[in-house]
C-alpha cells in the first residue's frame, strides 16, 4: 500500500485555507516529500503525521514557494532529536541553496545528503522503490518525478520442486538474486513467474506542456500536475511566466490514458478552482480539484 497525501495545493503565496506546494508519500515503512513550500508542516500536522520519520525531500525547482518552508522543517525535525540522515533530491545547485537556507538552521543533530540532478532524466533506485526525475519546461531549471514501486512475480512452488531446486536458496532466488550450488546456477525466473503490476504517482508544477511529463505519467495509478489557471483569459499569462492551464494538464491526463489526475499549485487569484471544474471534465472526466490533504491509499491490483 502506498500512502499519498498532496498536503499544500497553492503556488506563489500560502492563502488562509491553502498551503504551498508539497506532496507527502509513505510507502514500507519510508516517507517521502516533494517539495516544502511554507505551511507544510501545519499541514502535516492536520493530517496527524510526523516530519520526524521523513527520509527523503526531493525538489522540483527552488523558487520560494517549493522551498521556503524547509529551514523550519530541518528545525522541528532536529528538536525531536532525530539522528538518522536525511537526503535530499534536487536540480543543480541543491547544496548551495540548502546550505544558504541553513544560515537560520545551523545546528542540527542529523547529516543532511544531497544527491544532486545532473541529467534531463535520472533514475535513483531505493530499497523497494525508485523515484524518477525527469525535466520539465519552466522559467527556471525544474524537474517533475515519478515514483514507482516495482513488484516481482509470484513464487511458483510446484515449479521449484518439480525442478528440484534446493528449499535452501528459495529465499534468495525470491529476493532476485543468482545462486550457484554443486556448480549449478540458478537465477529468480526459474521459480518466479511474471513480474505483476506495481504502483506509480508522477508528480509534476510549474512547467509548460511537454514530451517528458506525457512519457512519464503513462502507467501512473496517479498523476498529480499544476492546474495554475482556469480562467479562459490566462493562456496568454500561463505561456509568459511558463505554467499550465487545468485545460491543458486534464488533455495530458487524456492521452496518458491515466485513471485520475489531481490539479494542485492554483493561482491566488483562483479562490474556487472547482468552477472551472466541468470544462476541465469535459476533456478529462477523472479529474480532482484537489484541496490541501487530500488523501489516497493506493493498494497493489489483488489488495483492491
Amino acid at each position: 500500500m502506498l500512502d499519498v497525501c498532496l498536503l499544500g495545493t497553492g503556488g506563489m503565496m500560502p492563502l488562509p485555507h491553502r498551503w504551498l506546494t508539497s506532496l507527502m508519500m509513505r510507502y514500507n515503512g519510508k516517507s517521502i516529500l516533494i517539495d516544502c513550500g511554507e505551511g507544510t508542516q501545519i499541514a502535516m500536522k492536520q493530517k496527524g503525521w510526523s516530519p520526524n520519520p521523513i527520509d527523503i525531500i526531493c525538489f522540483t525547482h527552488y523558487h520560494a514557494d517549493h522551498i521556503s518552508g524547509l529551514p523550519g522543517m530541518l528545525l522541528t525535525m532536529g528538536n525531536a532529536e532525530r539522528t538518522e540522515p536525511l537526503l535530499l533530491i534536487g536540480p543543480k545547485g541543491l547544496t548551495k541553496v540548502v546550505n544558504s537556507l541553513r544560515v537560520i538552521a545551523p545546528e542540527l543533530p542529523f547529516e543532511i545528503q544531497f544527491l544532486e540532478i545532473t541529467e534531463n532524466e535520472q533514475t535513483f533506485s531505493f530499497d523497494g522503490f525508485t523515484i524518477e526525475a525527469f525535466k520539465v519546461n519552466h522559467n527556471v531549471i525544474c524537474y517533475g518525478y515519478s515514483m514507482r514501486v516495482d513488484r516481482a512475480g509470484k513464487f511458483n512452488r510446484e515449479k521449484a520442486v518439480a525442478d528440484g531446486i534446493p528449499m535452501q536458496i528459495w529465499n534468495r532466488l525470491q529476493k532476485g538474486e543468482t545462486v550457484t550450488i554443486d556448480n549449478v546456477t540458478y537465477t529468480p525466473d526459474s521459480v518466479m513467474g511474471p513480474p505483476r503490476k506495481g504502483l506509480k504517482v508522477t508528480y509534476c508544477t510549474d512547467t509548460r506542456p511537454t514530451d517528458s511529463i506525457r512519457e512519464h505519467a503513462v502507467g501512473s495509478d496517479l498523476l498529480i500536475l499544476e492546474g495554475m489557471y482556469g480562467e479562459p483569459d490566462k493562456l496568454v499569462k500561463a505561456k509568459e511566466h511558463k505554467h499550465m492551464t487545468m485545460y491543458e494538464a486534464a488533455r495530458i491526463a487524456k492521452e496518458a490514458n491515466v485513471p485520475q489526475m489531481w490539479l494542485t499549485h492554483y493561482s491566488p487569484s483562483m479562490i474556487h478552482p472547482e468552477e472551472y471544474m466541468g470544462e476541465v471534465k469535459k476533456i478529462f472526466p477523472a479529474a480532482i480539484a484537489a484541496k490541501d490533504r487530500r488523501t489516497v491509499e493506493l493498494r497493489f491490483a489483488e489488495e483492491q
